[in-house]
């Protein structure tokens, strides 16, 4: 396969960049990698590391410390490819996390109505937003339990993407059967040959993307950065994804109460599912095995009252948890954001060992003193204090996190979140830095 001028111009940036962290380590990243790696895993099995690890990435704020505008993460792979790898490079953070880059291109050809992006429908240097519709309406629950493939092509997609407008015109799923010359009529009409174009535009632009973007971990890799940490499988529990998708936290709370029992109806529909499609585990040798099984959004002590979280969340979470464990992984990784400080306990009943929570606003002191010996706790540098505190500032709060935090080790040093383009380049500095200062062991 010939090799791009593209490819031969970041083949050789890399090499440059291999060269500046070999000499100014003495070390090769190679060698980096697994020192990092093994930090990064003795932590998460509450071993004692060598020094308490730091993760740190940010889609939109590598391209503000390149001096570049957001918007050459949904248009310029490459541009924003190398601002991420010097933004390691300089920052120096054990493993990078979000780094979420997509066709702008792609988006637009796909009229999405769920998105507003940079250098689209917003301005350059405005990160992008997520615009809040019922895509499922309050009255549409029993078409939704009957067949949720058949509500989510015919009713769903024509409501998030202006191209997909005509799969609402198709007969049920549940009617085609194999007679499908009749229906084959439809796709004839003016409609379905402009979605056919569209979507041919659309996979265009995300395959050049994909090109350009290359092998992106293979690249990180080779400049001795692991990502955050591989979790692949697990059991997802529903209430975050019907919230972000289906009804909207509008939506549902009303129907907490109007219509109680159809919302844990479809709750426990999307739970059998991921259920049924779940994987076993894949061992790695000396690695343990690290799954998903989370309520990231809107089940945080600011949404619900600990009687609507019992009834409308945990129920689901633990079942999600405990098939997860059963598929054979060993530690579950989540994210708490908002405040949990209501649901600390409620973990208190699975495994030593068994868990990996990153915290955004819950006390982290008390996270750590209950949760202490079942999980590593992760987290929770506050985005405020990286874009109005000080340096000092903020190295003063690291130190308190890693000396109470990292005692007896299960501590990864961390932003509250990876939205951090606000935050001061100087600021990320301090904190990445303070691991040296005050984490080793």
């Amino acid at each position: 396969m010939a090799t791009t001028k593209s490819e031969k111009r970041i083949s050789k940036e890399n090499q440059k960049l291999r060269e500046e962290i070999e000499k100014k380590h003495g070390k090769t990243p190679e060698q980096l990698y697994q020192e990092r790696e093994k930090r990064l895993y003795d932590a998460v099995q509450l071993k004692v590391p060598d020094r308490v690890p730091v993760i740190f990435g940010g889609t939109f704020f590598a391209c503000k410390y390149a001096g570049l505008p957001y918007s050459v993460a949904y248009y310029d792979a490459v541009a924003w490819k190398k601002a991420y790898k010097r933004m390691m490079v300089d920052l120096e953070p054990d493993a990078y996390g979000s780094a979420v880059a997509e066709s702008g291109l792609a988006l637009e050809a796909l009229d999405t109505n769920y998105t507003r992006w940079p250098g689209y429908n917003l301005p350059p240097n405005v990160a992008f937003q997520t615009i809040e519709h019922e895509y499922m309406k309050e009255d549409e629950y029993d078409l939704f339990l009957s067949d949720p493939s058949d509500f989510i092509v015919r009713y769903l997609l024509p409501r998030v993407y202006g191209v997909m407008q005509p799969l609402a015109k198709l007969p049920p799923l549940m009617r085609m059967g194999t007679n499908l010359t009749m229906m084959a009529t439809v796709f004839a009409s003016p409609e379905f040959e402009k979605l056919a174009r569209a979507m041919k535009k659309a996979g265009e632009e995300e395959l050049k993307w994909q090109k350009e973007m290359g092998k992106f971990n293979e690249e990180m890799a080779t400049l001795g950065f692991p990502p955050a940490l591989l979790v692949r499988g697990g059991v997802q529990p529903p209430f975050s994804g019907f919230t972000n998708t289906f009804r909207t936290w509008r939506g549902v709370v009303k129907d907490m109460f109007r219509q109680p029992e159809k919302l844990k109806a479809a709750l426990e529909k999307l739970l059998e599912y991921n259920i049924a499609r779940a994987i076993p585990a894949v061992r790695t040798p000396g690695k343990p095995t690290l799954a998903m099984s989370g309520e990231p959004h809107r089940v945080s002590d600011e949404f619900l009252s600990p009687k609507q979280f019992e009834t409308f969340v945990w129920p689901y979470w633990k079942r999600a948890m405990d098939k997860t464990y059963e598929l054979g992984y060993d530690i579950i990784e989540m994210f708490f954001e908002g405040r949990r400080d209501k649901q600390l306990e409620y973990f208190t009943e699975f495994p030593k060992r068994s868990m990996l929570i990153r915290f955004a606003e819950t006390d982290i002191f008390r996270a750590k003193e209950i949760l202490g010996e079942r999980a590593c706790i992760m987290g929770n540098v506050p985005i405020a204090l990286l874009t109005v505190g000080s340096p000092q500032d903020v190295e003063e709060y690291c130190k308190k996190l890693i000396k109470v935090c990292g005692k007896d080790g299960g501590f990864i040093l961390r932003c509250s979140t990876d939205y951090t383009q606000e935050a001061k380049p100087e600021n990320v500095k301090a904190m990445i830095d303070s691991v040296e200062k005050y984490g080793r062991y």
